[in-house]
């Protein structure tokens, strides 16, 4: 018992490895570490290993007490001993000296005095970068994930120690990360109750971020966030995302745009791209769960797929292709019903306006094309059809969105439908027509270009032009319709010979093509835009299509044209006459130079010029360009409404039915001659009435429209013809009463009717009668 107490007293009777220990502290703090003995105690312990818990512990007692009596030099001189024996023990030799170190570290941490904070970070990084061979079963790093998170979020008076705070808290995250991440028998740092606390520790950092600010937390949490997810394996992707999606609600940073996209950028960038899928699968399941949100935080959470689809192109959208586009027309179907309603919600609490909703669906198009982008040509072709399958059709889909939508619901679906086919078309590249413009895709496309509204037939025939445009010349087109007797091979048009495909494709679809191309031409509801597309769209048929049957098709389309705007039997505005004159005035003049010289291409160009002097509103400079757009609405001379209104009255003074009135008004009854009744006048009107009934409001008329096309999509064919033959019968009839007026001939003088001429359509001429 003596003995015992002599060797506590007596420091030569101590161990060894204390009296090792005590020797590396000097006199005076300020001296730092005695290397010279650090040394001893060094090759003390890596000669008899097993000492080293001992040694250890023996130094955590003594930081201990120095910590008691805020003796911060010997502190850090005990740390700086701890660090060296770290570094200088072998691999299978260090778990001896690790929770020592560890207890030391979580002393140094429960501290208030923030460099003891820093210092206790320094020394656990560089026990990160420690490579260990022989795994750990029972260490637990739970109480630094939650220090150094902390940490992350200091509020210091002194911006300059809060900056220190926070850098060292997320360099601490940074190594709890390199040492966790690879054993799988340490702690699980991808646990949700784990990745809770460091992402948003990470985020409200990187939130902070200002350019050329190096050293600063944003800059060191950007390092750790990409370390981190690069790190991260299949199924861990989800567990680091879900926080980020947390902390971007609470915090409301979808609005604004700008840290959602920088964020989602940094996570696309850093993941494994055979994973980027699952974020977008992530955003996709946000962007539902929100769909009861605010129009700007549905924006900001589109804006950001858009551009994470963008990032992932190198990668894959994954198995579940057509579920991210229904995901987004679903978006687009909602925020119409919202804009309608003007509430974003069931309860009718929350109000929503036009704007916002817009920008919504701008954004969701956006999305739709980004993503169709990423594809392969395959699947873009399938991406169309499922989109043209989701277009409402009156008769077919009356139902589509909410009730209350109703019809304007169901235009404003169709036009951000096909604005959303147009954004996939746009860099749609086949190899064939037949491929990008098949029969199931291409006839419903065809029947758009017959509605009323304008805005949905100019989609439809942008949609045509850039399916058939391979080899992009349109945009080269498009800038040259200013003029009609542009160069064509200024253009530098790219031509190529019809492959066989197309070849097949002309001659299955392309009377249909055509005939729907003429039909447009008629639409009263055209504007400039409309007679531009139309004439780029003939050009790239004449471009892509260069063969001589397609030429001559298109050469007779164009006279048809011609002779349509010519006619006075049309019922076209003033503006549908120059615009299609101005069409055929384009179209010749680029199809008269695609081919050798010849006498077409001579007589063209003396056409237009002819027009240029005396009908300058025939060209395309006065029709396609805004520039001169005006010029078709005022009545001056040169103007194509004034000059048609004298048109209209030559055609009304040479019609049949002025001639009969005006004979019937040079014969007056004699006052002596009995009353008879009155012989009805034959005028323009009432030729108009016999063959057309209008008897029914603009509303009327275009609710009849409806049920005729739904009557033909949905009624048997017996039904449809036995109604078709009942209209022809009623169409003879009407036409008969039409004849027999225009054939009456005026009353005698005497009272008496004279014998009734036979008409001149009845009478038969000999063959040989010479006209």
């Amino acid at each position: 018992m003596l003995t015992r107490c002599l060797c506590g007293c007596c420091w030569a009777l101590r161990p060894r490895y204390k009296r090792l220990v005590d020797n590396i502290f000097p006199e005076d703090p300020e001296d730092g570490l005695v290397k010279a003995n650090m040394e001893k105690l060094t090759f003390f312990a890596l000669s008899a290993p097993e000492k080293l818990d001992r040694i250890a512990a023996y130094l955590l007692e003594r930081l201990t007490r120095d910590l008691n009596r805020h003796r911060y030099g010997y502190v850090c001189i005990a740390m700086e001993a701890l660090e060296q024996l770290l570094l200088a023990c072998h691999c299978q030799s260090i778990n001896l000296l690790v929770e020592s170190f560890l207890s030391t570290l979580r002393l140094l941490l429960e501290a208030d005095k923030p460099h003891l904070h820093i210092l206790a970070t320094n020394s656990f990084v560089k026990f990160a970068n420690i490579e260990e061979d022989t795994p750990s079963y029972h260490r637990s790093y739970d109480f630094f994930v939650s220090r150094f998170s902390e940490m992350c979020h200091s509020e210091h008076d002194d911006p300059g120690t809060q900056n220190k705070i926070r850098v060292s808290g997320i360099r601490g995250l940074q190594g709890v990360v390199r040492k966790t991440v690879d054993n799988e028998l340490q702690v699980n740092i991808w646990e949700p109750r784990h990745m809770e606390q460091i992402v948003p520790a990470l985020l409200v950092n990187l939130e902070q971020h200002t350019p050329n600010d190096s050293g600063s937390p944003a800059e060191q949490t950007e390092v750790c966030f990409r370390e981190l997810l690069g790190r991260a394996a299949y199924g861990h992707i989800n567990n680091a995302i879900r926080p980020v999606l947390m902390h971007l609600d609470s915090h409301s940073l979808w609005e604004g745009r700008g840290f959602a996209v920088r964020c989602f950028q940094i996570i696309m960038y850093s993941i494994q791209s055979q994973h980027s899928h699952l974020v977008i699968q992530q955003l996709l399941g946000h962007l539902d769960a929100n769909s009861r949100s605010p129009a700007s935080v549905r924006a900001g959470i589109v804006e950001v797929l858009s551009e994470a689809a963008v990032i992932e192109a190198t990668g894959s959208v994954g198995p579940t292709v057509l579920e991210v586009f229904n995901t987004l027309l679903r978006q687009l179907r909602q925020s119409v019903d919202y804009q309608l309603t003007g509430y974003y919600d069931n309860a009718g609490k929350h109000k929503t306006t036009s704007s916002k909703e817009e920008t919504l669906q701008d954004a969701v198009i956006r999305t739709i094309g980004s993503f169709a982008n990423t594809l392969p040509v395959y699947q873009r072709s399938e991406v169309m059809l499922f989109i043209m399958g989701k277009i409402p059709v009156p008769g077919i889909y009356p139902a589509l969105g909410s009730p209350n939508a109703g019809f304007e619901g169901s235009r404003m679906i169709q036009v951000m439908l096909l604005k959303s086919l147009l954004q996939v078309s746009e860099r749609y590249e086949s190899s064939n027509l037949l491929t990008a413009l098949p029969s199931s895709f291409l006839e419903p496309l065809l029947s758009f270009t017959l509605m009323e509204d304008p805005e949905i037939r100019l989609l439809v025939l942008s949609i045509l032009t850039s399916l058939i445009d391979r080899r992009h010349n349109a945009a080269r087109l498009s800038g040259a319709t200013a003029s009609a007797a542009f160069d064509v091979s200024s253009l530098e048009l790219k031509e190529d010979r019809s492959s066989r495909q197309d070849i097949l494709f002309v001659r299955k679809h392309a009377q249909r093509l055509y005939r729907h191309v003429f039909l447009a031409c008629k639409e009263e509801s055209s504007s400039h835009s409309h007679y531009q597309q139309l004439f780029i769209l003939l050009a790239v048929l004449s471009v892509e299509l260069a063969n001589e049957e397609v030429m001559v098709d298109l050469i007779r389309l164009v006279l048809a044209l011609q002779e349509l705007a010519s006619s006075n039997q049309e019922p076209l505005t003033p503006l549908n006459r120059c615009g299609v004159h101005a069409v055929c005035a384009a179209a010749l003049g680029v199809m008269s130079q695609l081919g050798p010289p010849s006498p077409v291409q001579q007589h063209v160009a003396q056409v237009i010029e002819r027009r240029r002097k005396d009908a300058p509103h025939l060209l395309p400079e006065n029709i396609f360009c805004d520039s001169h757009r005006h010029k078709t609405t005022t009545e001056t001379p040169g103007s194509c409404r004034g000059l048609w209104r004298d048109e209209d009255r030559l055609a009304k003074r040479k019609s049949v039915g002025d001639v009969v009135s005006l004979q019937m008004e040079m014969d007056p009854q004699s006052p002596e001659t009995p009353q008879k009744p009155q012989t009805e006048q034959i005028t323009f009107e009432t030729l108009k009435n016999a063959i057309e009934d209008r008897g029914f409001v603009e509303e009327e008329e275009r609710r009849k429209r409806l049920e005729v096309v739904e009557r033909f999509q949905t009624a048997p064919f017996e039904e449809i013809a036995a109604h078709c033959g009942s209209r022809a019968s009623l169409l003879q009839s009407k036409l008969d009463q039409v004849f027999d007026l225009i054939i009456r001939p005026p009353p005698s003088p005497s009272g008496q009717s004279p014998p009734r001429s036979t008409p001149l359509y009845e009478m038969k001429f000999p063959d040989l009668c010479v006209y």
